[in-house]
């Protein structure tokens, strides 16, 4: 699948490095991509009320006030738009941090062209059709606790209706643990299913989606009802019914 089919992917790029941001713009835009590069936080803000993007590349460190983390934290209070994190740094932490404060991926840089490309498919793939495991099924909607899962329309309903915003990994998360009740999942299988690729599999990728997750739909996080964390093996949903309609 190739950007210029159907509909040409719109990608937005926040990096201070005149050089990435004239690479990744080149070599997006010779893959069919519309691209946006600017430098800063300043800029990205003027942009978004304006212009609808299918993605983010958005740099960990960035100069003035603002730096990555803090930019995708404010992007998420009001959009589910993907956000790939760019880092030079090779702190395993700041990358976890990137992604509990809702980043979808992250490429640490020096980075390969091709790998970029790959990553940002599979993160648009994911977001315009279901994850495959759950094609497979023909119900469509899932019930649990106070919540409707509609898989069809990727949505999640708080019982007054109103719609609660996930990002695409964190509903491939809940989607995949609620068709599956009472399964015990590893982190590994987790990443297969919900990711489609290889990646550095360190646990605390899963960890802090999991976190994320249980902020939106557990009364209380601390003590979770729904995904139950299994000592030494991984995550289990354990909510009473997950009935398909």
């Amino acid at each position: 699948m190739t950007a210029s089919q159907s509909h040409i992917a719109n990608i937005l790029v926040v990096d201070d490095d005149p050089r990435i941001r004239q690479m990744l713009t080149r070599y997006f835009e010779d893959e069919g991509y519309a691209i946006t590069a600017v430098a800063d936080g300043a800029s990205m803000r003027s942009l978004l009320p304006r212009i609808s993007f299918d993605a983010i590349f958005l740099d960990l460190v960035l100069p003035g006030g603002d730096d990555g983390l803090a930019l995708a934290r404010e992007i998420r209070t009001g959009s589910d738009v993907p956000i790939i994190m760019l880092t030079g740094r090779g702190d395993v932490i700041d990358r976890i941090v990137g992604l509990e404060v809702g980043a979808d991926d992250y490429i640490a840089k020096p980075f390969h062209l091709r790998e970029v490309l790959a990553r940002l498919r599979t993160i648009l793939r994911r977001r315009q059709s279901p994850n495959p495991s759950i094609e497979q099924v023909p119900e469509q909607i899932l019930r649990f606790d106070d919540f409707t899962l509609d898989l069809g329309r990727r949505l999640l309903l708080s019982a007054s209706g109103s719609e609660i915003e996930l990002t695409t990994g964190e509903f491939d998360m809940l989607a995949v643990l609620a068709l599956h009740p009472r399964r015990v999942f590893t982190r590994e299988v987790l990443m297969d299913m919900t990711r489609g690729r290889g990646l550095e599999a360190f646990d605390r990728t899963i960890d802090a989606q999991i976190g994320r997750l249980r902020r939106k739909i557990e009364r209380d996080p601390k003590k979770p009802e729904l995904i139950k964390s299994v000592r030494g093996i991984g995550y289990m949903f354990a909510a009473k019914a997950a009935d398909r309609s």
